[in-house]
């Protein structure tokens, strides 16, 4: 598949809807093949999609001693990234032309899942920007819903007992980052997120409409996913296609930003709960060998290896390498 199809999945919410067979198989089509597709028909106002926007730029727009009064550190990965903060995570190539806000699934300070697992928390929501938290975890909680949907449409497709995947998403690690891309000048190296895989399970995004992102065919050609308006971009990562024994493809895609224009994003990273492992599910397809992760113990290796004198160690998973 060298294009990325767009599907209404509205069907997906009735079991009994005429079309819902043939839609389970076009996503899992768009899954096995190029590990993307745009999505309509999944119940998300255009309005929350734009208070939404509205918020990121807002958040964005904080003047640059106060961004940086909420940095991420070592100890508390959430809020501000600076520009040009983090390079690839094998410490290579140029910096990334971004400046970001990470957010990570929201749960009270004294919740009993922290002794378990310090990466859930309260997250550090921009004191001048107040209509933040309510906008973001409104819009996430919609998210959550369209990810459900998704998962189970793929466990069926796959033909999974039904529920497997959704089950281990009870108390997920779920998170987001916000997303802010200068214009990059014709002759500029670098990116403004170099090529790359996701680590998570499921990408959900709502593009720009100026555009940016890039998807990499099978064929090596970079393509740009075509996304109605009120749409969103889905894309397989590694965990589902360790799940799925290398069915679901994980595929490289990047950010460059020459449209001349500020560009903002705000993907949806769907992770598991910390103590799932994940492994397949299904006899791997030939040639798929990866080993078990812990989701806990993987999420916590991304963060530690974005600092730039932070290295792999032994027991640290592959986190979305490429492979030529």
């Amino acid at each position: 598949m060298e294009r990325i199809p767009t599907i209404d999945i509205s069907p997906l919410r009735d079991a009994g809807h005429p079309d819902r067979a043939a839609t389970v198989g076009r996503i899992l089509d768009a899954c096995t093949g190029i590990g993307f597709l745009s999505v309509t028909g999944t119940g998300v106002a255009q309005e929350t999609i734009e208070a939404m926007r509205t918020v990121v730029r807002q958040i964005f727009d904080v003047p640059e001693p106060d961004k940086w009064d909420q940095a991420i550190t070592r100890q508390n990965y959430r809020g501000y990234i600076p520009m040009g903060f983090f390079t690839p995570n094998d410490g290579s190539g140029t910096p990334d032309r971004y400046e970001g806000y990470k957010l990570h699934q929201e749960v009270p300070e004294d919740a009993p899942i922290r002794a378990a697992c310090p990466l859930y928390g309260p997250n550090r929501w921009p004191r001048e920007v107040p209509a933040a938290r309510k906008t973001i975890l409104g819009y996430w909680a919609e998210l959550d819903a369209v990810a459900l949907l998704l998962l189970g449409a793929l466990e069926d497709g796959l033909g999974l007992e039904a529920g497997v995947l959704r089950s281990a998403f009870e108390d997920p690690l779920t998170n987001m980052t916000l997303l802010h891309y200068p214009p990059q000048a014709p002759d500029e190296d670098g990116y403004g997120i170099h090529p790359h895989k996701d680590t998570d399970a499921l990408t959900i995004i709502a593009p720009d409409p100026v555009g940016g992102l890039e998807v990499r065919t099978r064929g090596g050609d970079w393509i740009t996913p075509d996304c109605p308006p009120g749409g969103f971009v889905v894309n397989i990562g590694d965990m589902l296609e360790l799940w799925s024994g290398g069915r679901l493809k994980s595929t490289p895609h990047r950010v460059v930003n020459r449209s001349g224009q500020e560009r903002y994003s705000f993907p949806y990273f769907a992770v598991p709960r910390h103590d799932v492992v994940v492994k397949p599910l299904l006899e791997p397809i030939p040639g798929f060998d990866r080993p078990a992760v812990h989701c806990g113990h993987w999420s916590a290796e991304i963060w530690r290896t974005n600092w730039s004198d932070e290295t792999a160690g032994d027991d640290t998973p592959e986190l979305g390498t490429l492979h030529n």
